[in-house]
């Protein structure tokens, strides 16, 4: 089975920074893209930041020049560097992927458990 497994949450004061990992595990033929949603409470989950195999990237206006995503191939993962973090980031992070089993399979989504980060003024 698929497991997105996730790490790196945790509470830091404003201005401070937070790396997440993801990692992708299971019987995995390719990655089409992986990224970062947040949800605050009272508040819809949003795409924070997106990265497709060929490394092209998309960020949410809020987090641009504070966020950086990168991945790696060879093991599966995403992650996530979050500088100069203010309260307005504080929410519950989910990993996602877009990923093929097997190839010749159509491709399917799966999601983190999620992990708490949490910035204090």
């Amino acid at each position: 089975q698929v497991q997105l497994v996730e790490s790196g949450g945790g509470l830091v004061q404003s201005g401070g920074s937070l790396r997440l990992s993801c990692a992708a595990t299971g019987p995995i033929f390719s990655i089409y893209a992986m990224g970062w949603y947040r949800q605050a409470p009272g508040k819809q989950r949003e795409l924070v930041a997106r990265i497709t195999n060929g490394r092209s990237t998309n960020y949410a206006d809020s987090v641009k020049g504070r966020f950086t995503i990168s991945r790696d191939n060879a093991k599966n993962s995403v992650y996530l560097q979050m500088n100069s973090l203010k309260p307005g980031d504080t929410a519950v992070y989910y990993c996602n992927a877009d990923l093929q089993v097997v190839l010749g399979s159509a491709g399917r989504n799966y999601w983190g458990q999620g992990t708490q980060v949490t910035v204090s003024s």
